[in-house]
């Protein structure tokens, strides 16, 4: 059985990557070189405050290929909602993912962002 993760699984494998700074939010919020990479969903329901929520989280993906191929690969970990058309961001509901696949899914979203001269191997830059 896989073991499912949650919000202090994301905080240690983005803080595990070189140059990530995390912003002070009601949930988490990762960055690096001032992109967000993976951060808390943001739930808004007309006429309610937003509400964060740190069981899912946003990942950015690249482009609106690799979102889509995301959404109907397994639409059981990713969905989107219509704020997010366009954007090429996925949320990740955390109770069905394991350890492995989140590093994985953080550190492409962080090799996205990171500029050129971060983005060598994580493991190599992180010394191991």
């Amino acid at each position: 059985m896989t073991v499912m993760v949650d919000a202090d699984d994301v905080r240690r494998v983005a803080l595990s990557l070189p140059h990530v700074v995390e912003i002070d939010s009601d949930g988490f919020d990762f960055r690096v070189a001032g992109k967000g990479f993976v951060w808390s969903y943001p739930e808004r329901t007309p006429g309610r405050p937003r509400r964060i929520r740190t069981d899912i989280a946003v990942l950015y993906v690249g482009d609106e290929a690799e979102k889509q191929a995301l959404l109907l690969g397994e639409p059981d970990l990713f969905f989107t909602t219509p704020a997010y058309d366009g954007s090429p961001l996925v949320m990740l509901r955390l109770a069905h993912v394991g350890v492995e696949r989140l590093t994985e899914l953080v550190t492409d979203a962080w090799r996205m962002r990171a500029p050129d001269s971060f983005a060598g191997d994580p493991d190599e830059a992180a010394g191991g």
